[in-house]
């Protein structure tokens, strides 16, 4: 059976589907860590982002429980589940927007629990947003160009002159045709329709030289057209990085994800490529009320 819809709207549809044959990209085996510096918690080698037992409780209300999440290097994972299932504050989780009530938190077998949201940032670890978070009255080159400015230190130089920022014109300019907006790069980006103000964010994203991106929704509220578009640049945008995004769309999970993680009511209910997880009985027991029922999708 193939899950395919909406969680959101409880709407999906099963099919039968082959299941992917995307290989994750094994990471170079690394030397030990400099001196001065804590020897790495123990991983895989092909993970770069791992949770122990985590959780995070709001005065007895438990929103992520017990997580153990492992991303592998190279593939693009997917957080899935119902609206209220925690795959949003185990994003905040992740990106130190919240602290964790208990549990661990590695990233490159180094334990980041307890680090703040611009130390992991500066690990590689970058975050996009359920809404957009584009800057509207500068240029989409500018918008580029605010995310490569720490590279030359000059963040809070606010005194010297804007010409200074014209050494990154070129690769801002190859980071838009990355996203296929070159050609509106001297556009203000309150003029672009939300599908490209997306593709923009994903090009800041790139900017900031990511590890691991993590996606929150990034289609969400699009029509058809441009669902594809943004579908198909995290498609090419992952090639040769990770992602783990949270997505409801069905269609768009199972076109691109490696592997899926099903959470309901804060927990891990089930893992795996997109042919076991949409067999899964605990999954269509959990979303659907019974193992037996079928709905037709929104987008089937």
């Amino acid at each position: 059976t193939r899950l395919q819809g909406d969680w959101s709207s409880g709407r999906v549809l099963f099919r039968s589907r082959a299941p992917p044959n995307n290989a994750p990209v094994r990471a170079a085996a690394g030397a030990g860590p400099p001196a001065g510096q804590a020897h790495p918690i123990r991983m895989a080698d092909d993970v770069i982002l791992e949770t122990r037992g985590l959780v995070k409780e709001f005065k007895g209300f438990v929103a992520v429980d017990g997580v153990d999440l492992r991303v592998q290097r190279g593939q693009i994972h997917a957080l899935i589940g119902p609206n209220g299932a925690g795959k949003t504050t185990c994003f905040n989780l992740l990106t130190k927007f919240l602290i964790p009530t208990r549990g661990q938190i590695l990233f490159e077998g180094q334990d980041i629990t307890k680090e703040k949201p611009a130390q992991i940032a500066r690990r590689g670890v970058i975050r996009s947003f359920q809404i957009s978070a584009t800057f509207p009255h500068l240029t989409v080159l500018e918008n580029v160009r605010v995310a490569l400015q720490r590279a030359l230190g000059t963040s809070f130089h606010f005194w010297k002159s804007e010409r200074t920022l014209e050494s990154l014109h070129g690769r801002a300019l190859e980071l838009l045709d990355t996203v296929g907006l070159r050609d509106v790069a001297g556009h203000v980006t309150v003029e672009l329709p939300y599908g490209r103000k997306r593709a923009l964010e994903i090009a800041t994203t790139l900017a900031m030289d990511p590890k691991l991106m993590l996606l929150d929704e990034p289609t969400q509220g699009m029509g058809h057209e441009d669902v594809e578009l943004v579908t198909q640049l995290i498609k090419k945008v992952a090639a040769n990085r990770t992602v783990l995004m949270v997505e409801h769309n069905m269609n768009v999970v199972s076109s691109i994800a490696d592997t899926i993680t099903v959470l309901a009511r804060g927990a891990v209910i089930a893992e795996g490529p997109y042919e076991v997880v949409s067999r899964n009985p605990q999954v269509l027991q959990a979303y659907m009320g019974s193992e037996d029922v079928e709905l037709q999708g929104a987008h089937g």
